[in-house]
This record gives C-alpha cells, sequence and structure tokens, in this order.
C-alpha cells in the first residue's frame, strides 16, 4: 500500500512514527510531501526512513491513500495544488481539525472519496483515539483500508460527522489535559519536598493503573472513586479541595470551549474561502 501525507507537522510525524512500527507497511511505501520546508522533510525522511517528494505527478501515482495533514490554514491552497493530480478512486484521509468533508470536497471533486478522522499524537506510541466519518463516495473496501490505516495508530471508533468537533475536544486535544494534570501534580510534589524525578514514577503509575482499572473492571470512574474515598480519610480531604475549586466545571468548560473552538475554526475557514 502506498501512502502519502500531504504537510509534515507534529500530527503528520506522530502518525507517520506509529505507522512505522505497524506490520501494515511492511512491503509499502510511505510519502510525505509539504509546501516549501525542505529541511523538515529532510528531518522526517531520516528519522523515519520514509520517501519524501515535491513532484506531485509521480508522487500520486499508484497511491490508494492520501492524508491531508497540512496547517487548515495552508488547505485551500495545497487542496487546489494536489487536486490535478489525483483521482476520483484515491481515498483521501483528512485529519484537518475543523474542516468539513464538504469543504475538502469542493476543493477537489464531486464524488471524491473522503474519510475525516481526528486522531491524537498518542498515534506516535500506536495508542491514539481516533474519530473518523466518512462521505457517501467511500466503498466498503475503502472504509476497511483507512480503518485498517487508523487502527495502526490506536482504536478508532465511526461516528458522524457533526460529532468530530466533540471528538476533536474531547479527545484530539484530551493528551494535553491529561499532561496539565501531571504537570500540576509534578510541581505540588516539588512544593511539598519530594524531587520531580522521584515524584514522575508515582505519578505515572498512578495514571496507568487508573486507566487499566477503567478498561479492565468495567465499572464506572464514579464508584471506582467512591471506592477509595472513604469517610474522614485523605482522599475526601483531596476531593473536597477539587471541589472547592470547581476543577469538575472547569474540565467540562475546557472540553466544551475547544468542541466549540474546533466549530469556530470551521467558520474562520470557510468563510474566508467564500469572501
Amino acid at each position: 500500500m502506498k501512502i502519502v501525507f500531504i504537510g509534515a507537522g507534529s500530527m503528520a510525524e506522530a502518525m507517520i512514527q506509529g505507522l512505522v512500527q505497524a506490520p501494515l507497511l511492511k512491503g509499502g511505501e510511505l510519502w510525505v510531501t509539504n509546501r516549501s520546508d525542505t529541511s523538515r522533510l529532510e528531518g522526517i525522511k531520516d528519522l523515519y526512513n520514509v520517501q519524501i517528494s515535491y513532484d506531485l505527478p509521480s508522487l500520486f501515482q499508484g497511491t490508494e491513500v492520501i492524508v491531508l495533514a497540512m496547517k487548515p490554514k495552508d488547505a485551500k491552497e495545497a487542496l487546489l495544488s494536489i487536486q490535478p493530480y489525483i483521482s476520483e478512486g484515491q481515498l483521501i484521509i483528512s485529519v484537518l481539525a475543523g474542516l468539513s468533508i464538504e469543504f475538502i470536497e469542493g476543493k477537489l471533486r464531486k464524488g471524491q472519496p473522503i474519510a475525516r478522522a481526528m486522531p491524537n499524537t498518542s498515534a506516535t506510541i500506536q495508542q491514539s483515539a481516533t474519530g473518523v466519518a466518512f462521505n457517501d463516495y467511500v466503498s466498503d473496501g475503502q472504509k476497511n483500508i483507512a480503518l485498517s490505516v487508523l487502527e495502526a495508530i490506536g482504536t478508532v471508533t465511526v461516528v458522524e460527522e457533526n460529532k468530530l468537533d466533540l471528538v476533536t475536544g474531547l479527545s484530539g486535544s484530551g493528551p494535553a489535559y491529561i499532561y496539565y494534570i501531571v504537570e500540576a501534580m509534578e510541581q505540588a510534589a516539588v512544593e511539598l519536598g519530594l524531587p520531580q524525578a522521584e515524584a514522575k514514577p508515582f505519578i505515572l503509575q498512578t495514571l496507568a493503573g487508573a486507566s487499566n482499572m477503567l478498561l479492565t473492571t468495567n465499572k464506572s470512574p464514579q464508584s471506582l472513586r467512591k471506592a477509595i474515598t472513604s469517610e474522614g480519610g485523605t482522599t475526601e480531604a483531596g476531593v473536597k479541595k477539587l471541589e472547592q475549586h470547581h476543577v469538575k466545571e472547569a474540565f467540562k468548560a475546557c472540553i466544551k470551549e475547544a468542541t466549540e473552538h474546533s466549530g469556530r475554526l470551521r467558520n474562520q475557514f470557510e468563510q474566508f474561502d467564500n469572501e
């Protein structure tokens, strides 16, 4: 299978790093291009042993999957530049935050098979949580191809396209929220006298253990939390502080804002395109 990435930013690199470790690409080809940053392309080539090229006609020849991973603000120019060289049968997978299938289709052609996906940077270690939606022109065979590509970098859930803004706010941006929590835990540990290097193993294993408890026990987070929150105990004291600072409401607001911003980005780019 030949896969071409258009764009070589952080999301593209995360996916590439995950894909090159996957059996999917054994005997296959992974190509990368971008607008003009040759040093970035050379770095990607050296790190992951992939092919790079600016020769669009040969780049798309024999390609089954084209991954759109450029910056959304560069999408219009990039789509118009590749349109003459792609065929109706090639599957487009877009990982562009906020940009709709309709927008992409409008810059390529009616009838182009398009999957719109939202992975996250945990694709680097094949642990992404990805949501994906398809337009009506994606065949069953192409859906299987798209799913196999995305499953190579983590778990995949098929959703309606109108849910992808929420997926963006929830899991696309989600790793950053967890890293933010880890930052706070590390800072608290240091302030209380435990060096960061010593605190880190406790924090990371605590997160990994809690995640695995949710995955393997089939118990709700509320029931697991209550099971370790003894009346008058240390956990209860800590949780009361979280409630005092409205942490749950803050996280809900965080996810809501990221979700709504995904929609605002779409409106911004698509309105700009119509001016």
